[in-house]
């Protein structure tokens, strides 16, 4: 007998005594309250013989004991297949039994038994990946497809294995063995494309466990790893043939379908969280959608550069109604703000992308100044500031799309350019109209100043540039103009659109105008310290400082007169 034996015998023994003593103080006194406290004194006794037997029957040191003997098994049978005494491919189909035995065992654990579920399990796993891992690089027996399809199985079946009891150990520990086995197996092989497709099955397997609210954090296993080997796909592929020897050549097919399969995966289940079942959107899956369009669109535009714009174009618009139609239609709740914001940004990033990916510059910024304009009429009829942002957004990307930004700051500061095209004075046009629509969308808020100050802005500087050019093309009639002229010219339209604003802003308590007015005495500033004093004329500058003085008497004043007048 050993010593734990015999310390388990006298614990025993001694629980005996104490309730032979118990029952012999009870049976003094033949009552009701004897007979109570004779009852719980004999669950008490049955309570710590269990308790004195669990560690014997279900404890810790049997699970692990058991463990290692099934690690021992799978030793054994590689020592077999290193003898050659049987053919390897008898001995591999036997070890694949064997792990998928231990499997089995870890999904039929009692309830409660999460530790020897996780130890079989694990057990499992540690048979499966090394002798495949082996089998694959070693003894080169398994082809890559079939080592992948083994893992995509392995996932596969624990997967059903726990779905019904919800077993999360066994999930936990299949995924992340068959991940991060095929993740090596990956990067030691120089063979991506199978090794990719598993990291695929078990992207789709969490995926559609997440959509049944089953193991919700076992992406955040999954989706690193696989955005990390497509990453290596798209980069190794990308590179030219010399410098990626060892490397199996992967066909265009794949290279395509590989990323955009994972992205509509991923796309798919998060559009299902978040629509379908109302689930608020996480930082994963914000950050994993996001990520996974541009590999996708990167793989589209490197690897079919003739198709690719056109069709990731295209999808981008498919996309941003969808994304639109969702964030308008479906997520109209307070306590879905995120969802609703997340699918308007989206919505208005894919529309910009499909713009310049699939049209001319000139095009471009016609199309989006017709959607600022919309966007912002639909803002201010519906009473949202999303779309009105988005109007200003798309006037922006028309902006430099069609050269407004450029001719702007060249009218406004240094060499004076030439004549700008048409599409100039469209989109000049188009931000007169969201400005002034706009202005109708009354508001005290942070947001509501910010998006009237922007517009207000966008439109000034439209303004400035148009009476800038103007003024240069007559004064150009009847004198010949040098830099000097040209100067002093800027400074009397900057100065006086500043007075003007000032006034609109007072008369019409408009803030956000009185603070373009400021902006733009500090624009005047700048103008005269960097170009005007180094490069210009005595004269003129004498002029330009004088109209510039008397704005900065004039503006404050003018500015005040509004308060001092009472409300509008």
């Amino acid at each position: 007998m050993t010593m734990d034996e015999l310390q388990i015998a006298l614990a025993r023994l001694d629980a005996r005594l104490q309730t032979l003593e118990r029952r012999v103080q009870v049976l003094e006194g033949d009552t009701p309250r004897a007979r109570s406290a004779l009852a719980g004194i004999q669950v008490a006794s049955a309570q710590a013989s269990a308790e004195l037997t669990l560690p014997l029957a279900s404890g810790v040191f049997p699970v692990v004991g058991k463990s290692m003997l099934g690690i021992a098994g799978a030793y054994l049978l590689r020592a077999v297949a290193e003898s050659g005494s049987f053919p390897k491919l008898a001995v591999v189909a036997l070890a694949l039994g064997y792990a998928a035995a231990w499997m089995v065992w870890a999904s039929r654990v009692p309830v409660g038994a999460d530790f020897a579920g996780t130890a079989y399990a694990a057990t499992s796993a540690l048979i499966l990946a090394p002798m495949l891992v082996e089998l694959a690089l070693r003894f080169q027996v398994l082809s890559a497809g079939a080592t992948a399809g083994l893992l995509a199985a392995f996932v596969v079946g624990a997967v059903a294995l726990a779905w019904r009891r919800k077993l999360t150990p066994l999930v936990w520990v299949a995924e992340g063995a068959a991940v991060l086995t095929s993740f090596g197996l990956l990067v030691a092989s120089h063979d991506l494309v199978p090794y990719i497709a598993t990291l695929l099955v078990a992207a789709l397997a969490s995926e559609l466990a997440a959509g049944a609210g089953r193991w919700l954090g076992l992406r955040f296993l999954v989706a690193p790893v696989a955005d990390a080997a497509l990453l290596i796909l798209v980069y190794i592929n990308s590179l030219p043939e010399s410098s990626r020897p060892g490397y199996t050549p992967v066909s265009i097919a794949s290279l395509l379908a590989l990323p955009s399969l994972m992205f509509a995966v991923y796309g798919a289940g998060i559009l299902w969280r978040t629509v379908g079942q109302r689930c608020r959107a996480s930082v994963l899956e914000i950050v994993q959608s996001a990520v996974l369009f541009v590999l996708a669109a990167r793989a589209w535009l490197w690897f079919a550069p003739a198709a690719g714009p056109t069709v990731v174009g295209i999808c981008c618009w498919l996309f941003a109604v969808a994304c639109y139609a969702a964030a308008f239609v479906s997520f109209d709740r307070i306590d879905e703000q995120r969802n609703y914001h997340l699918y308007a940004t989206w919505g208005v990033a894919l529309v910009l992308a499909g713009c310049f990916l699939m049209m001319p510059p000139l095009l471009a910024a016609l199309l989006l100044s017709v959607a600022a304009v919309i966007a912002t009429v639909i803002g201010v009829r519906v009473a949202r500031l999303t779309p009105e942002f988005h109007g200003l957004v798309y006037l922006t990307a028309a902006a430099y799309a069609s050269g407004l930004l450029r001719y702007a700051a060249q009218a406004l500061a240094g060499t004076f350019p030439t004549a700008p095209g048409w599409m100039v004075w469209v989109v000049a046009v188009a931000a007169l109209a969201c400005f002034a629509i706009g202005g109708r969308f009354p508001g005290e808020f942070w947001n509501e100043r910010l998006l009237r100050l922007l517009a207000a802005v966008l439109a000034t500087s439209a303004v400035a540039t148009f009476l800038v050019s103007c003024l240069v093309w007559l004064a150009t009639i009847g004198m010949t103009l040098g830099a000097a002229h040209v100067a002093v010219i800027r400074t009397l339209i900057t100065c006086g659109l500043a007075l003007g604003l000032a006034a609109a802003g007072s008369r019409w308590r408009r803030i956000e105008l009185a603070w373009t007015a400021y902006g733009m005495l500090a624009v005047v500033g700048a103008k005269l310290l960097f170009e005007d004093l180094p490069h210009g004329h005595s004269g003129a500058i004498a002029i330009s400082i004088f109209l510039y003085a008397v704005t900065l008497i004039l503006v404050p004043r003018v500015a005040r007169m509004g308060r001092t007048q009472g409300p509008a």
